[in-house]
């Protein structure tokens, strides 16, 4: 029996599940990671930085998946080192624009990725998006123009922020491409493949860029294995903890990263003007509503693809 004294807990409130703070706490991490390769950027270049970190996040899932790695096929194989080039492009530009512009900046232009999933279906394989996805493609890059200050207002974007946006369209399209393959491939031997082949492309891409290789340094080796670690260990959380949190729930978790992100830069001292700031938070309401679909009056979130099978962060 309740006593009339006892607290009434609304039927419509839920406490978060253990899943959905696993996801908050990986989220959290997520947006510090920008933080911390830009400071490893002040001992290695990106592409060398970006081979060391992915190499040990490929050694870290192998470690875990060996047994089912004798069973890898062409086709799997194949598929890995499609999805490793757009990894590639996508951390590695990404990295090159943690050179020149904040982190915080980086993770709000690098959360457009969500956007560009519809856009890039539209462009590439001509699905027209829909109401929202578009709703969110006008959102973005409205906050895109805001986040890239008084410059980005007349498209004159630095080689930082431009790094950063193609970055955001390779990461597009390998969440396209994990969708393309998912079901096809074991996720834990192509999740290798891909790594491996990211780890291996970005070495070969220190000729050509003419970086110089780093002396030996413990914040370079800590921030690679730390990195890697991170990334194994999100990929991990994601799969288990989606199983029993709702694509909704987890859209909007995940919508938090660049703010994350904009708190550890703000805490290590990065400051963005105003402006900025209203336009990340519109690229987060991108995020968010790009995911959204109408169904009669009730908007709901669909299932993201990136969700389906999620991309090594």
């Amino acid at each position: 029996m309740t006593s009339a004294n006892s607290p009434q807990v609304s039927p419509h409130f839920s406490r978060f599940s253990k899943a959905e703070c696993v996801l908050v706490l990986i989220t959290m991490i997520w947006g510090g990671t920008f933080l911390l390769v830009q400071h490893a950027m002040t001992v290695s270049g990106p592409m060398f930085f970006v081979g060391l970190r992915f190499a040990a996040a490929a050694a870290f899932v192998a470690l875990f998946s060996w047994r089912h790695l004798r069973e890898l096929t062409l086709f799997e194989l194949k598929a890995g080192a499609f999805i490793g080039v757009a990894i590639m492009l996508g951390y590695g530009l990404q990295t090159v624009g943690l050179q020149t512009i904040p982190s915080s900046q980086s993770a709000f232009i690098t959360a457009l990725y969500v956007p560009f999933v519809p856009l890039l279906q539209w462009l590439v394989l001509g699905r027209r998006p829909g109401l929202m996805p578009s709703l969110g493609i006008m959102l973005a890059f409205t906050g895109l123009m805001l986040v890239s200050g008084p410059a980005g207002a007349s498209l004159n974007f630095s080689a930082g922020e431009i790094a950063t946006l193609v970055s955001a369209i390779a990461i597009a399209a390998e969440i396209i491409l994990i969708s393309a393959y998912a079901g096809q491939v074991d996720v834990r031997r192509v999740t290798v493949v891909q790594l491996a082949s990211t780890a291996v492309l970005a070495f070969l891409m220190v000729v050509p860029t003419q970086e110089t290789i780093p002396d030996f340094s413990w914040l370079l080796l800590a921030s690679a294995v730390g990195l890697g670690a991170a990334s194994a260990a999100i990929q991990v959380a994601m799969n288990w903890a989606q199983k029993s949190v709702s694509p909704t729930r987890a859209t909007l978790i995940y919508a938090g990263e660049p703010v994350w992100a904009g708190i550890a830069g703000r805490l290590a001292g990065e400051r963005l003007p105003a402006i900025a700031l209203f336009g990340a938070a519109l690229i987060v309401a991108a995020v968010i509503v790009s995911e959204l679909k109408m169904r009669g009056k009730e908007v709901e979130v669909s299932t993201p693809q990136s969700q389906k099978t999620p991309p090594i962060l």
